[in-house]
C-alpha cells in the first residue's frame, strides 16, 4: 500500500537525516491521517492519492503566491515540498494524450458547442481522473468544444 511506502520513505529520511523530507511526510501523514478519522475507516490508495493531490495543489498555489510576493525563499522550499510529493503520484498524462481522449469523447457525447461542456467534462474526469489535474482538462474541453 501507498501509506507503508511513505512510512518507509519517511524512516529512510529521518536515518538520512533529510530535515525537509522528514517535515513534508510527517505532514502528509498527519493529513492521511486526519482523513482517516474523517471516514472512521482505513484510508485506501485512493484516499492516500486524493490527500496527495490536495497537497501538490496547495503547494503550487502557494509558490504562485510567494513569487508575486518576492519571496522565493519559501517559494524554493515551496517547490522542494512539491517534488517530494509528486513522486508518490503516477505520471501524469502528457497534452496530447488528453486531447485525443476528449475528442473521442465529444464524438460519443454528440457534443455541438459549449452548451454540452458539463457533459463532456464529465466523461473525460471519470476516464482521466486519477491521471491530470481538473483544471488542465478544462482548459483542453474548452478548447476543443
Amino acid at each position: 500500500m501507498l501509506i507503508e511506502k511513505i512510512q518507509k520513505d519517511l524512516v529512510e529520511a529521518l536515518k538520512s537525516k533529510s530535515v525537509l523530507v522528514v517535515s513534508t511526510l510527517r505532514l502528509l501523514l498527519s493529513e492521511i491521517h486526519n482523513r482517516e478519522i474523517e471516514k472512521q475507516a482505513k484510508v485506501t490508495d485512493e484516499d492516500v492519492m486524493a490527500v496527495i493531490r490536495k497537497g501538490v495543489k496547495q503547494r503550487q498555489e502557494a509558490i504562485e503566491a510567494y513569487e508575486k510576493g518576492g519571496r522565493q525563499d519559501l517559494a524554493d522550499k515551496e517547490k522542494q515540498e512539491l517534488e517530494i510529493l509528486s513522486n508518490y503520484l503516477p505520471q501524469e498524462m502528457s497534452t496530447s494524450e488528453l486531447e485525443k481522449i476528449t475528442k473521442e469523447v465529444i464524438d460519443e457525447v454528440g457534443a455541438s458547442g459549449p452548451s454540452d461542456f458539463g457533459r463532456v467534462m464529465g466523461v473525460v474526469m471519470s476516464k482521466v481522473k486519477e491521471r491530470i489535474d481538473g483544471a488542465k482538462v478544462v482548459k483542453v474541453v474548452k478548447k476543443l468544444i
